[in-house]
């Protein structure tokens, strides 16, 4: 779909931008970056580089277009996917506020676009050197806005800005770039009933890529390099193995890292780590708008991102994840939270990363039982949303954890190629399912699929997140071949797919037929009233929804799938379900 660009009413002639009604917003973004050359105004002082930029009619026209123009629009997605330009939106979305932002931070920003613009990455040297250059100390204090009012266009650029106030406040005062917000109230006419609808959107990016702390390579750095500093939360076995890493990236690119270690083992999920988390953002002044770093597994994702949704009620924050179920599932997810009680994730809110990287590198030194465990939540995705990825995970078998996903001792095999793909897969089939009903809105969600029973018995087993995950799967395509859903070749091939990688099928936690019900009724409460059971339907890569499952055929189903259990390898149990099998202390042994 082509998106039309139409001249401002409220800006006068001198300052249109020549534009076309067949333009798309990739072309129209190339040819002003064509019109704007910043190296005008690197010549000379530092106050004729402000003056050229101020009095430069090229760079109002790029401002412009960067602060009239809805980046976050699904046609705008759409045309630069199109294009093969979708990395650029991340910079767009942000420079939607070029006008609050400082001119090194715009600098910037600038990099990181002309550099996502394959055919004209040498542009990105001249905006590098406008970031680097010799007014650099004073654009740390000089706000676009503030620059445009001072050159031959400050009359209109003043009248722009107070129709921006009214009509489009987050291009120039916004709270962070990361968000957006609008409403509409209505009212009877003395004022005694008021009806109120709120919306928002929160823009955020995913990052597959390879050596995440090679200095070559600019993800984190694009968000930390107009600010200066990195305020990072690190697990402490990540820093172990990876924390000098961390310290030589940040000090290539002249950041200033902040490394907050905490050990994050299952034990430590509670509301207290979230307590001494926010302690130290107070103590190290962590502003509203500076996203943090969280580098760790599924547990730091959990209680850092929440911790962030608390402070200032809503820090920003960047995943990078170290471990596989972080990679794919718990870094990306906007579900943050902690235990309490002795309940899994009592305590939570909904505020995604704005941005997640996950590197398989990173994969290199986990133990065999920690890359079984994350499997288990890629299998998830592939058997209610994605045959091609269930096929995948088939084709790369055992090998994936034997090779650490294609770290060890395979590294320029099949294996790779197949590692990386299934990663790619996972994240997007799970993104694409969790974004779109980013609070829970209403319970068709295919990523709940194990989740429903699990919960229940997780803790009392002392059970690895992964192999409980893999019980309540192997159980509901128990259940959809008992209603028909499937046929038993399809739930022969699920089981299969989770054996083969030594998740478990059985827990005899599954005999207590009371905490099950128990569980159930929990779940019914959480979902709103009815069960909502994701359970794949017709054939693996789709899925179903059980809405009600009483007591009586619970009670049938799991004494049915015990008998079922006990004629397959192992008696469905799994290798190392246990997190102290793995070295981890377990949260049901020790409490929350």
């Amino acid at each position: 779909m082509s998106i039309s660009f139409e001249t401002n009413p409220s800006l006068p002639k001198s300052t249109q931008v020549h534009s076309s009604a067949s333009m798309t917003g990739p072309e129209k973004l190339s040819r002003l970056l064509d019109e704007t050359d910043p190296e005008l105004w690197m010549v000379g002082s530092t106050e004729f580089c402000t003056e050229a930029i101020a009095n430069d009619e090229a760079f109002l026209n790029l401002v412009r277009f960067l602060v009239e123009n809805d980046f976050h629009s699904a046609e705008y997605a759409k045309e630069f996917s199109k294009q093969g330009m979708i990395r650029c939106l991340r910079q767009l979305r942000q420079l939607n506020a070029v006008l609050s932002m400082r001119l090194s931070e715009f600098f910037s920003h600038m990099v990181d676009l002309t550099g996502n613009l394959n055919p004209r990455r040498n542009r990105a040297g001249a905006w590098e050197d406008a970031f680097q250059g010799s007014n650099q100390a004073d654009a740390q204090k000089l706000r676009v806005l503030g620059l445009l009012k001072q050159g031959r266009f400050r009359e209109e650029v003043s009248d722009w800005s107070r129709v921006l106030e009214q009509s489009k406040p987050h291009a120039i005062y916004p709270t962070s770039v990361f968000r957006k917000c609008s409403g509409h109230v209505a009212a009877d006419s003395n004022f005694t009933a008021v009806e109120a609808t709120i919306s928002s959107q929160t823009h955020t990016s995913i990052r597959v890529v390879e050596d995440a702390l090679n200095p070559d390579e600019p993800i984190l750095a694009s968000v930390y390099r107009s600010l200066t500093r990195c305020v990072c939360l690190i697990d402490k076995n990540v820093d172990q193995h990876f924390g000098s890493k961390l310290e030589d990236y940040f000090r290539a690119h002249n950041i200033e890292l902040v490394k907050l270690v905490y050990r994050a083992m299952e034990v430590d999920k509670g509301i207290r780590t979230v307590e001494k988390i926010l302690g130290d953002f107070k103590t190290h002044g962590v502003a509203r708008n500076e996203p943090v770093l969280v580098a760790g597994g599924g547990v730091l994702s959990d209680v850092g991102g929440l911790a962030c949704s608390l402070y200032h009620r809503g820090t920003p924050y960047v995943m990078l994840s170290t471990s596989l179920v972080a990679g794919v599932d718990a870094g990306p997810s906007p579900r943050t939270c902690c235990d309490g009680f002795g309940f899994k994730n009592l305590f939570g809110a909904y505020h995604a990363p704005v941005l997640s990287v996950t590197d398989r590198k990173f994969f290199s030194t986990l133990k065999p039982g920690w890359i079984r465990h994350g499997i288990a939540e890629i299998i998830k995705m592939a058997t209610v949303k994605d045959l091609s990825l269930f096929e995948d995970l088939e084709a790369g078998g055992a090998r994936l954890i034997d090779s650490r996903f294609g770290n060890v001792g395979h590294e320029t095999s099949e294996i790779s190629e197949i590692s990386q793909r299934i990663i790619a897969k996972a994240i997007t089939s799970y993104v694409d399912a969790e974004y779109g009903n980013l609070y829970e809105t209403h319970q068709c969600r295919p990523h709940a699929f194990g989740h429903t029973w699990s919960p229940g018995f997780e803790i009392p087993a002392g059970l690895l997140h992964g192999h409980a995950v893999s019980v309540g799967m192997g159980l509901g395509a128990f259940l959809s071949e008992k209603m028909g859903w499937i046929e038993q070749d399809q739930m022969n091939r699920i089981h299969r797919l989770i054996q083969s990688f030594g998740l478990s099928l059985w827990n005899d936690h599954l005999s207590n037929h009371d905490l099950i019900w128990q569980a159930q009724v929990k779940m019914v409460e959480k979902r709103g009233g009815q069960l909502v059971a994701p359970l794949p339907i017709n054939q693996v890569g789709q899925c179903g929804y059980l809405p009600s499952l009483n007591q009586a055929n619970l009670i049938n189903t799991l004494k049915d799938y015990q008998r079922y259990c006990r004629s397959t390898q192992n008696k469905g149990l799994g290798v190392e379900p246990l997190c102290s099998d793995v070295g981890l202390e377990s949260a049901g042994i020790v409490g929350c």
